[in-house]
């Protein structure tokens, strides 16, 4: 059966298809992006007006109050540049240390590829757990260091089986012909090797970059008591962990839950979701930017000559 649109005739079949498929991915946007802006809402709405409910996609009492508590304290500023710091400086030197690993790992004549490969793929497997972690880094030297959050996870197992996979699919030709015009290995490295890697290792520099960025334990475990080193993701958890501390059940709309910060009522709720914006944003600036090397990079090894 068919049906004439535009003087155009589509089957019947086909069409039904279509409106099926366009109902079902549009309810998934909205499954999607609901939970965000209803956070974004929340987080613009009153805090006091927040408790009654019933807010959805637009605040119903627009308040920047939540907001003003998250940065009422100056120790949020020099965290957000200790967390760019660890952040910028981890991506830097995960990236490019993990490439060269990985090099070394796809060239068929190193001797150890076999051995140094199923010892980094164990490591995904085993692990000391936290206190021999933490007896370990203390006995280094890096308790109540900066160098803390960088050494630890200069390298990561899976990311560095990732770019071997990639860079194994790269033409060996490029290599021979860069052997024979007296290139040495570093220089393969960075002039071939680095600039067709690039999709997989934007894939590993972003993954790097959201772990650094969001976590605050070992804020928590190495350097909890020094406020100079202190993330913003760790200040966050204190600051809503203190908000929900201070905080008492509330039995109607009018009676409130919070702190009273800055002049303003500012409840867990409104402050949770101000917090949950605050960290987002950042990630959500830079992900454009690498986002044209996801589909390569996530598809590595995928397809071989």
């Amino acid at each position: 059966m068919y049906i004439r649109y535009r003087n155009k005739r589509y089957k019947l079949g086909d069409v039904a298809f279509n409106v099926f498929n366009t109902i079902v991915l549009l309810f998934l946007v909205v499954v999607t992006l609901y939970p965000f802006v209803n956070t974004l809402a929340i987080s613009f709405n009153d805090g006091l007006d927040t408790v009654r409910g019933g807010i959805y996609i637009w605040p119903r009492e627009f308040s920047l109050q939540n907001y003003r508590s998250v940065f009422v304290s100056g120790t949020v500023v020099n965290a957000f540049f200790v967390s760019v710091a660890r952040t910028v400086i981890s991506v830097v030197l995960n990236v490019f240390l993990t490439g060269m690993l990985a090099y070394c790992l796809s060239r068929k004549e190193y001797i150890f590829n076999k051995f140094i490969t199923i010892a980094v793929v164990l490591t995904m497997y085993f692990n000391a757990g936290m206190i021999p972690i933490f007896k370990l880094n203390q006995s280094l030297g890096l308790y109540g260091s900066f160098w803390v959050y960088i050494i630890p996870t200069l390298i990561s197992a899976f990311n560095v089986i990732v770019v071997r996979t990639y860079i194994s699919s790269i033409p060996e030709s490029l290599v021979e012909s860069a052997r024979l015009d007296g290139a040495g290995d570093f220089r393969i490295f960075i002039r071939i090797i680095f600039p067709l890697t690039k999709p997989a290792l934007a894939v590993v520099g972003m993954f790097v970059a959201i772990f650094q960025w969001n976590n605050w334990i070992d804020t928590y475990l190495y350097a909890s008591s020094k406020q100079e080193l202190s993330t913003l993701s760790f200040e966050l958890q204190k600051l809503l962990a203190s908000s929900f501390s201070q905080s008492q059940a509330a039995q109607s709309a009018t009676s409130g839950i919070g702190a009273e910060l800055a002049g303003g009522m500012v409840t867990p709720i409104a402050m949770q979701a101000a917090i949950t914006i605050v960290a987002m944003v950042p990630i959500i600036c830079v992900y454009p930017f690498v986002q044209r090397y996801f589909v390569t990079g996530l598809n590595v090894g995928g397809v071989k000559e």
